[in-house]
């Protein structure tokens, strides 16, 4: 495996694990949220599900970026 390909499983495991984590964060979260209110439906759970993947894989790659700056 190459120096490119190990750098690509890191970030590929990086911004995984921050989807992840972004999924459960809107889930409980923004979907509760919703459902207290009586306003959740399958279509807008799935939305802030979503938004928490994508903003958690954002927040992850942002942070791996600034590590790997700061080390190289």
């Amino acid at each position: 495996m190459t120096e490119d390909d190990k750098e690509k499983a890191k970030v590929a495991a990086v911004t995984g694990v921050g989807a992840g984590v972004g999924s459960a964060g809107g889930a409980t979260v923004g979907v509760l949220e919703l459902a207290a209110r009586g306003l959740a439906t399958g279509f807008s759970a799935g939305v802030v599900i979503g938004l928490g993947a994508a903003a958690g894989a954002g927040l992850a790659y942002g942070i791996y970026r600034l590590f790997k700056r700061r080390t190289s």
